[in-house]
């Protein structure tokens, strides 16, 4: 049985979710709109074209523009996004993931990344850790974004993964739905155990945590779920 690793990027390999904050933040005083750090929260593993959509929303202008002035707004958020990104470096990596991702990668388990950031490449080129990661979903190949398991299931195929076979990491709600919908198995990163309703596992980081440990755990949930179907 060959198994493999699905990862989210924003808040489960790097916090970049202020950066995007900021960039949000910029761009929505700039055309009159008030926004703060928890409707930020509100954006989380949405595409930039939704969370623009969310803000306009949010501050009574959603008619106000057209498409193409949609375009260039979440274009000039992503470049000034972009620019705070230089910043970055491999000490940005959040707690556990290097060694876990190396281990993978000795393991001779394949790891892909599925995320709507379409900076993603970009990022992990940043973090020096591009060379783990056997594939990057393009979001520009998706017809819908999460909670729609599309991105998930294209991640595990281009692996060559089942998705039963595949483990999902995930930060926010509409990504954990996303795996459950994919039947990935969904491991959430949160610091509190009730924020990611429905998930298979969830941990605080990837931190003091290995592939083989993860995959037995995966193992004997699925063993405990079918016993229980039995009864």
């Amino acid at each position: 049985m060959k198994n493999g690793f699905i990862f989210d990027l924003d808040g489960v390999i790097v916090d970049t979710a202020h950066y995007h904050f900021i960039a949000w933040q910029y761009l929505s005083n700039k055309i009159g709109i008030d926004i703060d750090e928890k409707f930020n929260e509100t954006l989380k593993g949405i595409s930039r074209k939704q969370s623009l959509e969310r803000i306009l929303e949010h501050g009574g202008k959603l008619g106000e523009f057209s498409n193409h002035e949609k375009e260039k707004l979440a274009s000039e958020k992503n470049e000034y996004y972009v620019n705070l990104l230089n910043n970055l470096t491999e000490n940005d990596i959040l707690p556990g993931v290097l060694p876990f991702i190396k281990s993978a990668k000795n393991l001779g388990i394949p790891c892909a990344v599925a995320s709507a950031s379409k900076n993603a490449k970009f990022i992990l080129e940043k973090l020096k850790i591009i060379d783990f990661f056997q594939h990057i979903v393009d979001p520009d190949t998706l017809s819908k974004g999460k909670p729609d398991p599309e991105i998930f299931l294209k991640a595990a195929k281009f692996i060559d993964i089942e998705p039963q076979h595949a483990v999902g990491f995930e930060d926010a709600q509409a990504g954990i739905i996303a795996l459950n919908k994919a039947k990935i198995f969904s491991v959430g990163i949160a610091v509190n155990q009730e924020s990611l309703i429905g998930a298979d596992l969830v941990l605080p980081s990837l931190d003091n945590i290995t592939p083989e440990i993860l995959l037995e755990r995966k193992k004997n949930k699925k063993t405990d779920a079918s016993l229980h179907n039995q009864t």
